[in-house]
């Protein structure tokens, strides 16, 4: 049974079909046949039956089986067939006529003679052995009663039904032969949109092209099974883009920092190769930018790293955290930043269910920038009312037509190519603020400036810790 199950699962899925196809026909046709055999059998019996019923033995034919009592005759040649005739006594023997062929007689025969039964309707055999169906009832000859047995060959419905087997036969094995071709046909046709997506798949796979589309017409599942698969290659054709266009920025921006630095250790290099040295105010200002430089890239490849997880990697468990106190832990940690400026907090407390590390990173980047564009004495307004969370700077502000660009990777205006920074600050707090459920967006402030609106979903309060 297993070989047979392997060697099945071996076949190409259209032959399977079509295998399955045949099977499925040839069972429905083997028991349809089956089922109308039966009840032809049953109808031609039932027929039989009524026909013995309905046949009463003429009383001269009983008379003159008494009269010749014959119990074993050897009918004349030509003698009738159609219907057998027989007296049966109480006793259990018969009287049969010289043109009739003695039938075997039964308890249930002797029975009716003897009174006990009405009438007996069964099966025997003739003397010859030829299968009969008998009917026996009761009669009175000269006061004594006596069973009268009327029989019928059963080859009349045997011949019949056999007959009827063949033909059921020869229109199964037709019916199976004619289901495996449809089949066959059937599966072909069904499975050309198959073909068609495992062409496409297979020149995916050979040749990287992602802008293969199979077409998908209808709503069935080979259609879905199809956009699903345009939908893949879509996404994978546009993460490939958004990978090339990330390796091509971070190239760009890792640029800048390597030749600066570079510039800096060979003029060092020179200086102690050539046994020049460099005046201790130049020495120092070159320590500086190298050192900045050398911040700057771990700044930008930590950001890359972070920019490079996917979601799941990204952000710890989802826990319940207070909004409030983790803008405040943020706040203290960008004022030493910018000792010089003057914070506002004013925060209400709010629940949200995010990732503690990754919300106060994404905080102190959005406060970062408000310190990066305030100016010297400036005000940094940071306010937390019905979960939402403002930071305000007084600086400059961004222009209208440069808004929907500031989440952007890699992307800095042109009043901020000067200051520090990689641009992908904000890039890592709108990722931050989605996967939290929330929503950021930057717009001008009235009377100067940019604020930052950022919103997150609250949940209910942490429980009490334990004591």
């Amino acid at each position: 049974m297993t070989g047979l199950v392997h060697r099945f699962r071996s076949l190409p899925l259209r032959s399977r079909l079509a295998l399955l196809v045949a099977v499925a026909v040839a069972a429905a046709v083997a028991a349809v046949s089956v089922a109308a055999w039966l009840l032809t059998r049953t109808q031609l019996n039932d027929e039989l039956n009524t026909s013995l019923k309905n046949t009463r033995a003429p009383e001269q034919v009983v008379r003159n089986a008494l009269v010749d009592c014959i119990d074993n005759p050897v009918p004349r040649e030509g003698s009738a067939t159609f219907a057998y005739t027989q007296v049966v006594l109480h006793d259990g023997s018969r009287c049969v006529s010289q043109y009739d062929l003695p039938v075997r007689v039964k308890a249930v025969d002797v029975g009716v003679a003897n009174g006990s039964l009405e009438y007996a309707l069964h099966d025997s055999v003739t003397s010859t052995g030829q299968p009969v169906r008998v009917h026996t009832t009761y009669t009175t000859v000269g006061g004594n009663r006596v069973a009268v047995s009327v029989s019928r060959p059963l080859d009349e419905i045997s011949t019949s039904l056999n007959r009827l087997a063949l033909l059921l036969a020869g229109l199964a094995g037709v019916g199976v032969l004619g289901a495996g071709a449809a089949g066959l046909w059937v599966a072909r046709a069904g499975l050309k949109p198959v073909d068609r997506l495992t062409e496409a798949v297979e020149h995916v796979a050979r040749t990287e092209d992602l802008a293969v589309r199979i077409p998908a017409d209808g709503d069935d599942e080979i259609a879905r099974l199809s956009r699903s698969f345009n939908s893949m290659t879509a996404a994978l054709a546009s993460s490939r883009d958004r990978q090339a266009r990330l390796i091509a920025d971070a190239g760009h921006e890792l640029r800048t920092p390597l030749t600066s630095l570079r510039t800096n250790i060979e003029l060092l290099a020179r200086s102690e190769r050539t046994g020049r040295a460099i005046p201790p105010a130049d020495r120092l200002a070159l320590m500086a930018s190298v050192k900045a430089q050398m911040a700057e890239l771990a700044a930008l490849i930590g950001d890359l790293q972070e920019l490079s997880r996917p979601d799941a990697a990204q952000s710890g468990p989802l826990t319940v955290v207070p909004l409030h106190e983790i803008a405040e832990t943020a706040v203290k940690r960008v004022r030493l930043r910018g000792p010089e400026l003057v914070f506002a907090a004013d925060l209400d407390p709010w629940y949200v269910r995010a990732e503690p590390a990754g919300v106060e990173r994404a905080l102190v980047n959005v406060m970062d920038n408000a310190v990066k564009f305030s100016p010297a004495g400036g005000t940094v307004d940071v306010r937390l009312k019905d979960g939402e969370l403002t930071v305000r700077d007084h600086g400059p502000g961004i222009p209208a037509d440069e808004l929907p660009h500031v989440f952007e990777r890699f992307w800095r205006s042109p009043s901020a190519r000067a200051l520090p920074g990689s641009g992908l600050g904000l890039s890592i707090v709108a990722r931050t603020v989605q996967q939290a459920g929330g929503e950021i967006r930057l717009e001008p402030a009235e009377g100067g400036g940019t604020v930052a609106v950022i919103r997150l979903p609250g949940a209910g309060e942490p429980p009490p810790e334990r004591v």
